[in-house]
């Protein structure tokens, strides 16, 4: 096909067919020839019929169009732009053709804890749950709320799952692995078993904690901080000792009120109060005497300052905002309850009180099960509530009458060995 100028200068096209056509005019098969026009291009494979597409003419003042017949206009330039080739598919590896997003995913295999399942693992029924487990863990994942039980339960099924996958393969690192979520699925019971105050075995009363298990083991620092290093050896100046720390534990300073003084220490405060201001261990406000801290209110408390427990001092422990409140209101519950108040129980008798709430199990028993059969070691409890050893069996008679400790108490052996009353398993620490 060819396109020129006729005789007279006139546009003229060379069809397919070898004929002739004389000046191109609108409105015979072919576009105006128009400055910045168009040419209309058969897409059809191998020039067959298809609808015609438009591409623009480069350079000259005239246009072109291609008709369904193959004819072609040419701008008298001569110059004509050619259309844009779509572009081809990306090539897959090594050359092959590209496939889609979802396809590639198929072929690499089901995975699960970022490891491929292989196609061919054997036995069948190990390779399904591997895949069926991973699925799992995904939904989890997507979950608007966890669920602790059930999650537990997958770590769980992982474990088992691994281990014969080590087994199978001979994979140490498989192995590895088991060993990790099986210690995640006991983890994530105990949080749980926290969380919805229950024993880990299911059995036993349903019980609300204030604490955490975590929070428990800060408790159980604080309280060792506080018999350790106590600035004065009687139990008044201890309790006091305590409940301030409680206050003051994360920033060094802590508010305090008359009331909070005389609940803590009756008759008492304005005595131990000086007594530790005396020895350093608690700075008050300047201008600010004992006596005005005992007559402060709640609206303009004392702001008392714990040296030791300065940020800048090391730190004896570390937790948040949200754990020193928690704590610190536990210790307020414990020191204020309303039948040790009743029974006139004096600081040593609720140091007690503090100390065998935070050291027992979730079943009220008091100590490690697996310490020496049990209990708290005798001159460890007498030396945080400063007694002597031989004095614990009577302050413990006093928690009994209380209501605080079962009537099962015994200091056999130099331990003491008893049972929460069921009253206070809330306040338990989890041990």
């Amino acid at each position: 096909m060819n396109a020129g100028t006729g005789d007279g200068g006139g546009l003229f096209v060379d069809g397919a067919d070898g004929e002739r056509t004389d000046r191109v005019r609108a409105g015979r098969g072919l576009g105006a020839v128009t400055g910045g026009g168009t040419v209309m291009f058969s897409d059809a494979p191998g020039g067959g019929s298809g609808a015609p597409s438009a591409v623009s003419i480069s350079g000259g003042p005239g246009a072109v169009e291609v008709a369904e017949s193959g004819a072609v206009g040419v701008a008298e330039s001569g110059a004509v732009s050619v259309p844009h080739a779509r572009p081809a598919p990306r090539p897959g590896p090594g050359g092959a053709p590209a496939t889609s997003r979802k396809v590639r995913k198929a072929a690499r295999g089901a995975k699960v804890a970022q490891r491929i399942v292989p196609d061919d693992l054997q036995p069948e029924a190990l390779r399904v749950e591997l895949t069926e487990l991973g699925d799992a863990f995904r939904a989890y994942q997507r979950r608007p709320e966890p669920d602790l039980a059930d999650l537990a339960e997958l770590h769980d099924r992982k474990a088992r799952a691994f281990a014969l996958w080590a087994d199978v393969t001979g994979d140490a690192s498989l192995r590895e692995e088991a060993d990790r979520a099986a210690t995640a699925a006991r983890t994530t019971r105990e949080m749980d078993a926290n969380r919805r105050g229950i024993l880990l075995d299911g059995e036993g009363p349903v019980v609300e904690r204030l604490l955490t298990r975590g929070q428990g083991v800060h408790l159980r620092n604080v309280l060792e901080h506080v018999r350790v290093g106590s600035p004065l050896p009687r139990a008044e100046a201890r309790l006091a000792v305590l409940m301030i720390t409680m206050r003051a534990a994360r920033a060094g300073t802590g508010n305090v009120t008359g009331q909070d003084l005389g609940g803590w220490l009756q008759g008492d405060a304005e005595r131990v109060l000086q007594e530790l201001v005396d020895v350093g261990w608690l700075l008050l406000p300047e201008d600010v005497t004992a006596d005005d801290a005992l007559t402060s209110r709640p609206e303009e408390p004392t702001q008392v300052t714990v040296p030791t427990l300065i940020p800048t001092q090391p730190r004896p422990f570390f937790f948040g905002k949200v754990t020193r409140a928690r704590l610190s209101g536990w210790a307020q519950k414990v020191v204020g309850d309303r039948k040790l108040r009743k029974k006139k129980a004096g600081a040593a008798t609720r140091l007690l009180a503090v100390y065998t709430a935070a050291h027992c199990r979730p079943d009220g028993c008091l100590g490690d099960a697996g310490e020496d059969g049990g209990g708290l070691a005798l001159d460890t409890v007498a030396s945080f509530c400063g007694l002597r050893p031989e004095d614990v069996a009577e302050h413990a008679g006093l928690l009994i009458a209380a209501g605080w400790l079962a009537e099962e108490v015994d200091t056999a052996g130099e331990r003491l060995r008893g049972r929460l009353a069921e009253r206070v398993l809330p306040l338990s620490g989890l041990l």
